[in-house]
């Protein structure tokens, strides 16, 4: 018995800046007990401290 040829991988998609926010917000949300809603409002909000900082690519 031969084994099936191997495909090549699949380019993975990049999720988007909404998907990351809301996957932040939701952990942080069971972690605190804070709504994942205002967590998310927070996230989409610039912080002026912290301006310079954007999320990894």
């Amino acid at each position: 018995m031969s084994s099936p040829p191997k495909l090549p991988p699949q380019p993975r998609k990049k999720p988007s800046p909404q998907a990351v926010r809301r996957a932040v917000a939701s952990s942080t949300a069971v972690e605190t007990g804070q709504s994942v809603a205002a967590l998310e409002e927070k996230l989409r909000k610039p912080s002026r401290r912290f301006a310079h900082i954007t999320l990894a690519r």
